[in-house]
C-alpha cells in the first residue's frame, strides 16, 4: 500500500516532516483534469462485506467529527453534495465510495472521536473501518484531516498509531487554514509537523487547506492525481 513517488525539495521543515513542496504546473494540470472528471457515488459500506470490488487505487479521507472531510471532498470535486455536509459530528456512519472519472476511487470515511453516545475512538470508529484499512490492496493513501484551529488531539494520535499499525501511508492535511493569521498557522503546522514525525507511516509533505478560499486545493489535486490509475 505505501507508494514511494518522490517530491521536489522542501520549502521548510520541522522534525523530519516538510511542511511544503513546490508542484510544478504539470502536476497541476494533471490534477485539474482528473478532478473535474465525473465523479459518481458507487457504494456505502457500514459491513466489511459490502465493500465494492476493489479496481482503481482508492485515496480514503479520515477526520474528527466535523473536521471539513465533507466539505474538502466536495471542493476537490467541484460540487456541492458530493457529500453530503453535516453539522452533526458523527452523522456519517458507512464508508462512501465515489468513482472519480474511472481512474481513482474516493473514500469518505466515517469522522471517529466526539459522538452523542460519548462513546471512545475504539467504540466510534468501528471495526469495519479497521478492517478495510489494514486489508484493502488498493488503498494508497489516507489523507488525514486535523482542525488547523486546534492541531493534534490525542484521539488523532490514536488513530495515527491505527495506520501505522496497518503500514497505510497518511498525509495530514490541514483544514479551516483560512481562519487562522500566518504566524498562529505556522506555529500550529509546526507542531503538528512535530507529531506527525513521531509516526512511521507518515507521510512527509503536510497540506494545509481551506474548502472555503479553496486553498491548497489544486495542490492537493496534483497530489492526489499522481496516485490516480493511468
Amino acid at each position: 500500500m505505501a507508494d514511494q513517488e518522490a517530491h521536489g525539495p522542501a520549502e521548510g521543515k520541522e522534525g523530519g516532516q516538510r511542511l511544503t513542496a513546490p508542484i510544478d504546473a504539470e502536476a497541476l494540470e494533471n490534477g485539474r483534469l482528473l478532478f473535474a472528471k465525473e465523479c459518481t457515488f458507487v457504494a456505502g459500506a457500514a459491513r466489511i462485506d459490502q465493500l465494492p470490488p476493489g479496481h482503481l487505487p482508492e485515496i480514503a479521507f479520515a477526520g474528527r467529527s466535523n473536521v471539513g472531510k465533507s466539505s474538502l471532498v466536495n471542493a476537490l470535486t467541484g460540487r456541492r453534495t458530493l457529500a453530503r455536509v453535516s453539522n452533526t459530528p458523527g452523522r456519517t456512519q458507512q464508508l462512501n465510495f465515489f468513482d472519480l472519472g474511472g481512474r481513482l476511487m474516493l473514500v469518505d470515511l466515517p469522522g471517529y472521536g466526539y459522538n452523542q453516545a460519548g462513546k471512545s475512538v475504539a467504540a466510534g470508529w468501528s471495526r469495519v473501518i479497521e478492517d478495510y484499512l489494514r486489508g484493502r490492496p488498493e488503498l494508497r493513501r489516507v489523507c488525514l484531516l486535523i482542525d488547523s484551529r486546534h492541531g493534534l488531539k490525542p484521539v488523532d494520535e490514536e488513530v495515527m498509531k491505527i495506520l501505522d499499525q496497518a503500514a497505510v501511508i497518511y498525509q495530514i492535511v490541514l483544514t479551516k487554514v483560512d481562519k487562522l493569521k500566518p504566524a498562529a498557522l505556522a506555529e500550529t503546522t509546526a507542531s503538528v509537523a512535530a507529531g506527525g514525525a513521531r509516526h512511521v507511516a507518515a507521510h512527509p509533505v503536510i497540506m494545509p487547506t481551506s474548502s472555503e478560499a479553496k486553498t491548497g486545493v489544486a495542490e492537493l489535486r496534483a497530489e492526489l492525481a499522481s496516485l490516480a490509475a493511468a
